[in-house]
C-alpha cells in the first residue's frame, strides 16, 4: 500500500530535539487548516461532517475540533463517553455487535446508533423502547455493504469477499428499515472522489425505494478531502447533487482527513551494525507504536530523507540503512531509509503523517515504552506535553 501524504509542512523547520524520543507531536495550525477545508466543503455543499474518533481521538484538541465540524462519530461505549466528555456536536456510534450490557449507556449518549444487521437492532428493541420511554433522544441507522469493493488491501476493503462490516445491500427488505431513519456504509480507505462516485452508482438503485422514509445516508470515512490534490470541488456537486436527488440529509465521517500530515513521530537510531546491509536499531517500532506499516503494508515517509542521487553508488556508504524496533519480533522492520543526518547512534529522525491512527493504535509489547504525545503550533511556536507514558502505565495495563 503506497500513502500519498508525507507533506513536511512546517516540521520541515521543527527542532526534533526540542522533544524526548519517541514522541508524537502534533501541529495545530495543520490540524485548523485541515479542519478549514473540510468545514469549507461541508458549507458548500449543505452537509454534515463528524470526525472519527477512531483515527484521531487526541482530545486535548477537542475544541479546535468542535470550531469547524458538526460533531464526532464513535466505535462503541469508550469513544462515546469520550465524545461527551470533551466533544461538542452530535456523536453517532457504530459499531460491528454491541454488548447488552452497553446498550442502555450507548443510546443515551449517542444522536444516532448505527447497527451492523438488522437482527441486532430486532434484538436491542426493547433497550431502545425503555431508552425513548425515558426521554433519551437518538435516531436508528443501519450500516450496509454496498457489495462494491474499491479498496486496494482487502484488509483494509469493507467490501471484501465475505466481510462482516455492513448488511448486504442485495438482502434488505422493507421490514429492516422499520424504526430506522439512516443508512450508513464506508468503503474507503485513503482514497480519491472517483471510488465513491463509483460506489453511489453501484448502490444508489438499490436503496432508491427507500429514499421517501430515510431521514439521512452517511457516506463513512476514507475520504482524503485534505490532500491538497483531492477533487473537492467535484466532491462538493456530487454531495449536492445526492442531497438534492434523495432529499436526505448527507453526513461524512473523515479520520485520517482531519490530522492529514498534522503530526510526526519522532525516535532515535540506539545501535547499528551489519548483516549483509546497514541495520539500523531505533526507539521507534513497527509492531508497537506504527501498526499499519507491517499489517498494509507501507512505508511511512521520512522528514528530510535524502534522495539516492546525493548518495556515491555502492558502497556501504551509500546504501540505505534498514531501520528495524527494539522489539523481538523479526519482522518489527519499518523500512530502508537514506537519513538525512546519517544514522550513528544517537541520531534524531521522525516519520511523517503519524498523527492519524498510528497514536491510537500503540502497544506496550516487549516492555517498549509508548511514546510522548506534544502539541506544537507552527504558527506561534509553542511546545507543550499532552502526555507522557511511565513504567507504572505498562505495569498497571494487566494486573
Amino acid at each position: 500500500m503506497e500513502t500519498r501524504a508525507g507533506d513536511p509542512g512546517a516540521f520541515a523547520q521543527f527542532d526534533l530535539n526540542r522533544v524526548d524520543s519517541p514522541a508524537f507531536v502534533v501541529d495545530a495550525a495543520k490540524l485548523r487548516a485541515n479542519l478549514a477545508v473540510l468545514a469549507d466543503v461541508r458549507d458548500r455543499a449543505g452537509i454534515k461532517v463528524l470526525a472519527a474518533l477512531k483515527a484521531f481521538s487526541m482530545w486535548k484538541v477537542a475544541p479546535i475540533v468542535g470550531e469547524y465540524l458538526d460533531g464526532v462519530c464513535t466505535s462503541g461505549l469508550w469513544e462515546a463517553k469520550l465524545a461527551a466528555e470533551h466533544y461538542s456536536g452530535e456523536i453517532a456510534t457504530y459499531c460491528a455487535a454491541y454488548k447488552a450490557q452497553d446498550m442502555a449507556e450507548i443510546l443515551q449518549l449517542s444522536d444516532h446508533v448505527i447497527f451492523n444487521s438488522p437482527g441486532q437492532h430486532a434484538r436491542f428493541a426493547g433497550e431502545i423502547a425503555s431508552a425513548q420511554a425515558a426521554g433519551d433522544q437518538f435516531d436508528i441507522g443501519l450500516r450496509i455493504n454496498p457489495l462494491h469493493a474499491e479498496g486496494e488491501v482487502p484488509r483494509y476493503d469493507p467490501c471484501a469477499p465475505h466481510s462482516r462490516l455492513g448488511f448486504p445491500v442485495d438482502q434488505l427488505l422493507p421490514e429492516h428499515l422499520e424504526g430506522v431513519s439512516g443508512l450508513h456504509f464506508h468503503t474507503l480507505c485513503e482514497q480519491d472522489f472517483e471510488p465513491l462516485k463509483r460506489t453511489w452508482e453501484a448502490l444508489e438503485a438499490r436503496i432508491a425505494p427507500y429514499f421517501g422514509q430515510l431521514k439521512w445516508l452517511n457516506f463513512g470515512g476514507g475520504h482524503h478531502i485534505t490532500r491538497a490534490d483531492y477533487q473537492r470541488d467535484d466532491l462538493v456537486a456530487f454531495l449536492r447533487e445526492v442531497k438534492a436527488r434523495t432529499g436526505c440529509e448527507i453526513y461524512l465521517e473523515p479520520g485520517e482527513a482531519v490530522a492529514l500530515d498534522a503530526g510526526i513521530l519522532v525516535g532515535t537510531v540506539l545501535d547499528t551494525h551489519w548483516n549483509g546491509m546497514q541495520l539500523g536499531i531505533t526507539d521507534i517500532s513497527a509492531t508497537c507504536h506504527m501498526p499499519d506499516v507491517i499489517e498494509a503494508p507501507y512505508r511511512p515517509a521520512m522528514l528530510g530523507e535524502l534522495p539516492i542521487d546525493e548518495y556515491e553508488d555502492g558502497g556501504e556508504g551509500g546504501a540505505p540503512v534498514r531501520l528495524g524496533g527494539p522489539s523481538c519480533l523479526a519482522g518489527d522492520v519499518i523500512g530502508d531509509y537514506r537519513l538525512p543526518n546519517g544514522a550513528e547512534p544517537g541520531t534524531r529522525f521522525a516519520f511523517l503523517d503519524q498523527a492519524h491512527y498510528s497514536m491510537v493504535k500503540t502497544t506496550t509489547f516487549n516492555g517498549v515504552p509508548l511514546p510522548s504525545i506534544w502539541l506544537w503550533d507552527s504558527e506561534s511556536d509553542r511546545l507543550e506535553k499532552v502526555k507522557g507514558f511511565t513504567y507504572e502505565d505498562f505495569r498497571d495495563r494487566l494486573s
